[in-house]
């Protein structure tokens, strides 16, 4: 039995899928150092364990995530290669099994990157992406500055990248980013149903056709993704980047007090 060690990253299993969900609803399912963690070592255990053939990712039915928690943005100590967060980013693209993603409501910063990792997207009609990186004084990661022009074109990446704008399950879906667009209450069922499919199909056809996929970017995403991750350390400890992460939380907190 696959365990987390996170108490907000559940673990389940369906018939040779492992389900993971984020479930921090209080938090939006922000994302902690110890649930990067527990998403990593997912992946990983999935990937080690022959039980598992397909691996789905998701939040709750109100929010996928809304992103990093604040909080470890303003107190980050640890040197980029040492945090949970890459250690779930190279988790995800060195991935041999597949992965789905069932997503709902928010899905922000790393909850819209990761999904360029995913091999299959199914979004419920009511969720939203965003990619609001500049918009915080940072940086696109996750290898995003890379996947995201190849996967939907460069002006459309750099409207979303650039301008950290929003857009909707059904316009991710034009652009590529969404496999399928589904009713509110049948998103989850219909990627549960496709990843039983997926499982039940011969594991090693089934690998060796995603490594196939994706072999030739994986030459370019690894590196990009350390670039990022410098760029991304340099402008967080900018004084444009801590007074926008500073200003969030007194809000926050004023809101707290006040609700």
């Amino acid at each position: 039995m696959l365990q987390s060690a996170d108490p907000h990253v559940l673990y389940s299993t369906e018939t040779n899928v492992l389900v993971m969900q984020m479930h921090r609803p209080e938090k939006k399912n922000a994302l902690t150092p110890s649930m990067y963690k527990a998403l990593a070592d997912g992946i990983k255990l999935a990937d080690a364990t022959d039980a598992i053939h397909v691996i789905l990712i998701r939040g709750t039915d109100d929010c996928f995530t809304s992103g990093n928690d604040v909080n470890s943005f303003v107190t980050a100590t640890q040197d980029p290669g040492e945090r949970p967060s890459v250690q779930f980013m190279h988790a995800l693209t060195h991935a041999k099994k597949p992965i789905i993603a069932a997503v709902s409501g928010l899905a922000i910063g790393i909850g819209t990157t990761l999904l360029l990792h995913c091999d299959l997207v199914y979004a419920a009609e009511t969720c939203f992406l965003q990619l609001p990186f500049t918009r915080l004084g940072l940086c696109p990661e996750a290898g995003s500055s890379y996947l995201l022009p190849r996967q939907i074109g460069y002006q459309r990446a750099a409207e979303l990248l650039l301008l950290g704008a929003r857009i909707n399950a059904q316009k991710a879906c034009e652009f590529g980013i969404v496999t399928e667009v589904l009713a509110q209450d049948q998103y989850l069922a219909h990627a549960l149903r496709r990843a039983s499919e997926l499982a039940a199909l011969p594991t090693d056809a089934v690998q060796t056709s995603k490594r196939l996929l994706k072999a030739g970017q994986q030459q370019q995403l690894l590196p990009t993704i350390d670039l990022e991750l410098a760029e991304f350390a340099r402008l967080l400890q900018t004084d444009a980047a801590q007074a926008i992460m500073r200003a969030f939380l007194e809000t926050r907190k004023n809101q707290q007090k006040t609700g």
